[in-house]
């Protein structure tokens, strides 16, 4: 099981996670991506159907912007407690 999210400094609005995973990735007003089913908090597993598409952008992304963990990402309001 994986979790995924996107480091937002190191995105540079290629396309290529949306490209190949359009049900995880989605851009916003800045053209930058986030994960859309958790608005880019990485705390809703990537479900099996999915997964093939997350590794197919997760090794094309050029940045490495593309996070994956195999637990849930710690969230911003646990990081600055």
């Amino acid at each position: 099981m994986y979790y995924t999210k996107i480091d937002k400094e190191k995105c540079i609005a290629c396309g290529l996670c949306q490209l190949y995973a359009p049900t995880l990735y989605e851009y916003d007003q800045n053209g930058i991506a986030y994960t859309v089913k958790d608005d880019n908090k990485g705390l809703v597993p990537v479900e099996e159907k999915e997964i093939n598409d997350f590794r197919k952008a997760y090794t094309s992304c050029p940045t490495g912007a593309i996070l994956r963990s195999t637990t849930p990402f710690e969230s911003e309001e646990n990081n600055s407690k």
